[in-house]
């Protein structure tokens, strides 16, 4: 079993620590909030809560150190992230057992979101010599145009607790090779593993002789997001969380022409197909419904079955999930680990109670598990529930292990279901048939951000854009071209002559 007060140990954090840092320097004068851990109900930390005092401290710090960081070439600010990047290999252990303590989501899993940080952090060494812009003809002679993106300011980062490093990182990796400054707001059930990241990159700062603020965190509940949602020194607020959430940050961040990056909520559903091959297709939808006990916003929620398949179907998955092993996230052979607190099991038990009464067939019961390993009263039995997909239930996210399956006889029938949520982050396609796959990716096909074939709705490559339209909330990060929205874009006309042509032929003599 894993060794965490040494883990903990090795990541510096103490018994109660600050919660409010702009690097080497911290603050720690607010009230303390505790961080228990789902594994096992113990009490693993505090932190300090940011005042309003110390909010101040942090915002000049990163404008401070934003004016200093621009002006850093490019690459070698990549050359800061690459040795980010290195630190988190030499922590990688450690932090990656911390997110598994502190979230609930299983070693496997912990471990591989510190290898998601690695992963960013490589993306972006090589993206900091590619932040390329365009030149242009120009319709007026002796002109030449061209577009030039430039680092955009304070890039505020509001996360949630079932990544609680991974899509930080995301942000930071991106804004600080684009040379923006970040502070950021973790989820108040997850508070430690900021301060963790935080230590980290103060080993960094330190052997670079960085100026304080170019990494900044603040802690506490959502009054302290409130505060950099309203303030008009911060250009960019990236939100994960739920869709209530990004609609109040969303409306917030407009009113003062801000700009948002927002990743909600997902309903993801897969289409099986007649000719898919079921030995892949229950694997996937395995992982994609109990990986990280039914928390992440890729989440498998609905399986749409053809009827031909449905019941073979139904019986492998039901099998499959009689060998699930539910326990302790840090022991690796467990499968599926705790919900994050007993907040998230009530709304676990009211899922199932609502799907009962609307009509949903329960085919592989739930509950919540009691006695030994279990104290923390957080751990759960994945749920299997036939349903109708208009049901309201199904038609909301349940940030739980449960999967709703259902029968389609059409192809347009089945996208026509998967489409007909508020959501729209990721979606699946098992099949084999060619043209199948092609006109799930068509215009005509999925209308989720994330459109896969063969492989389940859950998880996101480093290298393409992740985000979702609709409640989703449209944002995108990562990898393709969201760097962009971290920095302001620019048009450059330059005339190189002695005259001065106006365009569309204007002419204006005095």
């Amino acid at each position: 079993m894993i060794d965490i007060k040494s883990s903990l140990s090795l990541l510096g954090i103490e018994k109660t620590n600050n919660g409010t840092s702009i690097g080497l320097t911290s603050f720690g004068g607010g009230n303390k909030i505790s961080s228990f851990s789902p594994v096992d109900g113990s009490t693993i930390g505090s932190v300090t809560i940011t005042t309003a005092e110390e909010y101040e401290k942090v915002m000049q710090a990163a404008a401070f150190a934003f004016k200093e960081w621009r002006k850093k070439p490019a690459p070698l600010r990549g050359d800061i992230v690459r040795q980010y990047g290195e630190k988190l290999r030499k922590y990688k252990h450690p932090l990656g057992e911390l997110v598994s303590y502190e979230m609930g989501k299983s070693l496997q899993e912990g471990l591989g979101e510190v290898q998601e940080m690695i992963d960013i952090c490589d993306f972006a060494v090589g993206l900091s010599r590619q932040l390329h812009g365009l030149t242009m003809h120009s319709e007026r002679p002796g002109h030449r145009m061209y577009e030039q993106y430039h680092p955009l300011g304070v890039v505020g980062i509001i996360s949630a607790f079932n990544f609680p490093v991974a899509v930080w990182n995301w942000n930071t990796a991106l804004a600080w090779i684009c040379g923006d400054t970040c502070v950021w707001k973790a989820s108040e059930k997850a508070p430690l593993c900021a301060v963790a990241c935080q230590n980290i990159w103060n080993e960094v700062a330190k052997e670079n002789n960085l100026p304080d603020g170019i990494s900044c965190i603040i802690n506490g509940d959502y009054r302290i997001g409130e505060m950099m949602t309203s303030d008009d020194r911060i250009p960019l607020i990236s939100a994960t969380g739920s869709t209530r959430m990004g609609r109040i940050v969303g409306s917030v961040v407009a009113k003062r022409f801000g700009k948002s990056l927002l990743e909600l909520g997902g309903n993801n559903a897969i289409i099986i197909t007649p000719d898919a091959d079921l030995e892949i297709t229950i694997i996937g939808a395995l992982f994609g419904a109990v990986g990280t006990c039914g928390q992440r916003c890729t989440s498998t929620r609905r399986l749409i079955i053809h009827e031909s398949v449905y019941d073979e179907v139904k019986n492998k998955l039901a099998s499959a999930y009689t060998q699930l092993k539910i326990g302790n996230p840090l022991d690796e052979s467990n499968h599926v680990g705790p919900l994050i607190d007993k907040a998230a099991v009530e709304m676990y038990l009211n899922a199932i109670k609502k799907a009962k009464s609307e009509g949903g067939n329960v085919l592989v019961e739930g509950g919540v598990l009691e006695g030994k390993g279990y104290e923390s009263g957080c751990y759960v039995k994945p749920v299997i529930i036939e349903a109708k997909n208009h049901y309201e239930i199904v038609q909301d996210e349940t940030f739980a292990p449960i999967l709703y399956i259902m029968k389609y006889s059409d192809l347009d029938e089945a996208i026509e279901m998967q489409n007909s949520v508020k959501q729209g982050l990721s979606s699946a396609i098992m099949t084999t048939n060619l043209r199948d796959a092609e006109k799930f990716l068509s215009a005509s096909g999925s209308d989720c951000g994330i459109a896969n074939v063969n492989i389940g709705t859950s998880g996101a490559e480093i290298g393409g854009a992740f985000g979702g339209e609709k409640e989703t909330g449209g944002g995108r990060e990562s990898g393709s071209d969201a760097w962009k929205i971290y920095m302001r874009r620019q048009t450059n006309t330059i005339n190189y002559t002695k005259e001065l042509p106006l365009a569309q032929g204007i002419k204006f003599d005095l």
